[in-house]
């Protein structure tokens, strides 16, 4: 072997070279033109990525594919250059994304027809919130400025919440896989959260990306808790906004309706006190009117009831006079004592003297 011109077998070649590339380029970006585009098996995605000039070959596996992609889109691809064992260079990718306003776009209306289809956005698998949830689960950048206005509005408005924080990447290859983990790890505590938050300030149409990446949208369509998505700017709309429990415009917004106002809660108690306490007033005014009058209607039945008693009693009196003897005599009866019979000597009592008389006679009627 030429010390020069070193001399390798096919294999040993294709494994130098791949070695080389392997430490000279672990791994490269790459930005161009889907062309192509096609999946063998089920299992196999194949495709060219071009710019005017160059192509070059492309192979994935299809479970590293997480937004639709067709031939036209402008994509970036993290991939390893490698030699195949045919000789033929290809990019191995490990992951891609597409780029541009345009191809965003084709990519978004994509998974969302695909999404669709399935009933994830349906109105009728919404759930609803509780309106004051007391343990609270929140998915974001803890550094962010987005995750800073949720906290601050969220204690403003109320209190006396537990709030668990998981601290993700919310922008990057990996922070879908990262929002993943977390939805998952909070799907699988003892004790549930009431309700699982994302958040996420705004940013441009590649940074939200991530929102729109199909695994993590169909996470949070399983989530066992209610979900609340509330990334970007009002007029930002991702897949996962959509497939979410329910979206708020921005994270300020999420606080504002995962939790009622203090201030507006105390206001309307006061409200409603002040129009229930007349409300009130009356009606125990018309209670004490019925008692009153209740009472008076038992008051007069035992009036009435002591006076038919009264008025027995009193007929009873006079007829208990009529039979006293005493007023026998006095309308000129008298009472004889003693055996009537001719000879025999008797008493005989008027109302003012007791006389003594012979019987001479005594004639049966």
């Amino acid at each position: 072997m030429d010390e020069l011109h070193p001399r390798f077998s096919v294999s040993q070649f294709l494994a130098v070279t791949n070695q080389t590339l392997e430490y000279a380029y672990p791994l490269v970006e790459v930005e161009g033109e889907v062309s192509s585009f096609k999946v063998n098996q089920g299992k196999f995605v194949f495709f060219d990525i071009k710019d005017s000039q160059s192509s070059v070959n492309c192979f994935m596996m299809v479970f590293q594919l997480r937004v639709p992609i067709e031939d036209g889109m402008k994509v970036i691809v993290s991939a390893q250059p490698r030699l195949t064992k045919w000789g033929k260079f290809s990019l191995t990718i490990k992951s891609i994304r597409p780029v541009g306003e345009g191809s965003l776009k084709k990519s978004f209306d994509l998974l969302k027809s695909k999404l669709d289809k399935e009933g994830l956005f349906a109105p009728e698998r919404k759930r609803a919130l509780p309106e004051a949830p007391r343990h609270i689960g929140v998915i974001s950048s803890t550094g962010a400025a987005g995750y800073t206005d949720f906290i601050t509005i969220l204690n403003e408005r109320w209190g006396g919440m537990t709030v668990d924080v998981a601290h993700v990447q919310v922008q990057g290859e990996a922070a879908p896989d990262q929002i993943i983990k977390a939805i998952k790890y909070f799907n699988q505590l003892d004790t549930l959260p009431e309700v699982l938050v994302v958040v996420r300030g705004g940013g441009s149409a590649d940074d939200l990306a991530v929102f729109n990446d199909e695994q993590l949208v169909r996470e949070l369509a399983s989530s066992r808790v209610p979900t609340m998505v509330g990334v970007g700017h009002e007029v930002d709309i991702t897949l996962a906004d959509m497939v979410a429990d329910k979206r708020a415009a921005t994270p300020s917004n999420a606080a504002q309706l995962l939790v009622p106002s203090r201030q507006d809660v105390i206001a309307q108690t006061r409200s409603l006190l002040r129009g229930v306490v007349p409300r009130v007033e009356q009606v125990i005014h018309t209670y004490v009117l019925q008692i009153d009058s209740e009472l008076s209607r038992g008051l007069q039945a035992i009036d009435d009831q002591i006076q038919r008693q009264s008025d027995k009693l009193q007929a009873i009196k006079s007829v208990m006079r009529q039979l006293d003897p005493v007023m026998v005599l006095e309308r000129g009866y008298a009472i004889i004592r003693g055996k009537a019979s001719p000879g025999q000597t008797i008493e005989i009592e008027t109302a003012t003297s007791i006389i003594k008389a012979g019987v001479e006679d005594v004639t049966s009627k």
